[in-house]
């Protein structure tokens, strides 16, 4: 298993990568909704703070199973985040 800085960094990493990438998005993509980006930036932020907070209380007892479940929940909210990217694009008026 990493060690919990690793995890840390890992994680600052791919939420940092994915925050710069919703504010390019946001201010440089004509036809992108601010209030929906602003959306996305606040969850990636939520979510940032959610996962280094659960890795610094690690469940005592089951740690093999707790870091699966936390993997596997990652993997849930990187996909949600991204989904909610590809859905900024606002709706082309007439």
């Amino acid at each position: 298993m990493a060690s919990r800085r690793n995890l840390k960094k890992g994680i600052s990493y791919v939420m940092g990568e994915l925050f710069t990438e919703t504010v390019t998005f946001r201010n440089y993509i004509p036809g992108i909704d601010p209030e929906k980006a602003d959306a996305v930036l606040g969850k990636i932020l939520a979510a940032h703070e959610d996962f280094i907070m659960r890795i610094s209380h690690t469940e005592p007892g089951n740690v093999k199973g707790y870091y699966k479940k936390f993997g596997e929940d990652f993997h849930v909210i990187i996909n949600e985040i991204l989904q909610d990217m590809n859905n900024l694009k606002t709706a082309p008026t007439a």
